[in-house]
């Protein structure tokens, strides 16, 4: 399925898009789409016999804003430098294990939300990446157990970051990766069931227009089941958690000079294979 929240920001309702591209409305089933549902398998099975049944009505997509296909998420973990292609272009060795940091939720915006250049940046950057959605708790995963299975779904994510506040400012990659609207999500949630292979997608982002990032999560240096196995030992991950799982090359970071970075009136658009696209305009804060 593909799950999804629209209207005004703070007032989504719950939607879903139905195999013919049409838009419905789920809110005579549930309240909302957060980890709660996604934890419930009845509640799951109540939006899909209500879609068979022909009983959610359609929406008018016609002005509609998207907004994040997830609401009231619990933490956003993100890894770093996690394709080949990447870590080669910014000079560096592939990590021996994940690199993890963390962004706020806060930092979540709709998939056509504005984007906000922070004040005093000279070097806000791109990067499309694959998210997972866990949907069962997960803490100390043995080797035996399938990784898989605790994710509820995909989406599309813009892993916004100021490069300078990144690398240059000291300390931890925090300041340069939590500045708000840093993180565009969705516009859908696609539920596993219909990604039979998160290592088989392929990722593109535009910049005004020109093609600057454009790889496949088989390039992942560390895969999807084995970053879920690998957190699960260092954080307990809820139903409702997001991962960022990197960025293919491509970045305003690997460019020669002068590096492209990005600008106020700048237009992004992203998009992962069956997973939806993102288009936003940027503005200086």
């Amino acid at each position: 399925m593909k799950l999804l929240r629209v209207g005004t920001a703070g007032a989504e309702r719950p939607a879903l898009l139905d195999e013919d591209g049409t838009l419905r409305d789920l809110s005579s089933l549930v309240g909302d789409i957060d980890g709660n549902l996604l934890a419930d398998p009845a509640a799951l099975d109540r939006i899909r016999a209500g879609l068979g049944a022909g009983i959610l009505p359609p929406l008018d997509p016609a002005g509609l804003r998207v907004g994040p296909p997830l609401a009231r998420i619990g933490k956003v973990v993100c890894i770093g430098l996690n394709y080949h292609d990447h870590a080669a272009e910014t000079g560096q060795q592939p990590p021996a294990e994940p690199v993890v940091f963390l962004k706020a939720a806060d930092t979540v915006v709709g998939p056509d939300d504005t984007v906000l250049v922070p004040r005093g940046s000279v070097k806000t950057d791109w990067e499309v990446e694959l998210a997972v959605v866990i949907g069962r708790t997960a803490r100390y995963l043995s080797d035996e157990e399938d990784p898989l299975a605790y994710v509820a779904g995909y989406a599309v994510a813009h892993d916004v970051s100021e490069r300078e506040w990144q690398i240059e400012r000291g300390g931890t990659w925090d300041k340069g990766k939590n500045c708000e609207t840093f993180n565009p999500l969705g516009p859908w949630l696609v539920t596993a069931d219909e990604v039979p292979d998160p290592q088989a997608l392929r990722l593109r982002l535009w910049v005004n227009g020109e093609l600057k990032q454009d790889g496949t999560t088989a390039d992942q240096i560390f895969p999807v089941a084995e970053v879920v196995r690998y957190l699960s030992r260092f954080m307990t991950l809820h139903p409702g958690d997001v991962i960022n799982t990197g960025t293919p090359a491509g970045v305003a970071m690997g460019q020669p000079e002068p590096k492209p970075y990005l600008r106020g009136g700048d237009v992004v658009e992203l998009e992962v294979e069956g997973l939806g696209r993102q288009r936003q305009e940027l503005k200086d804060a």
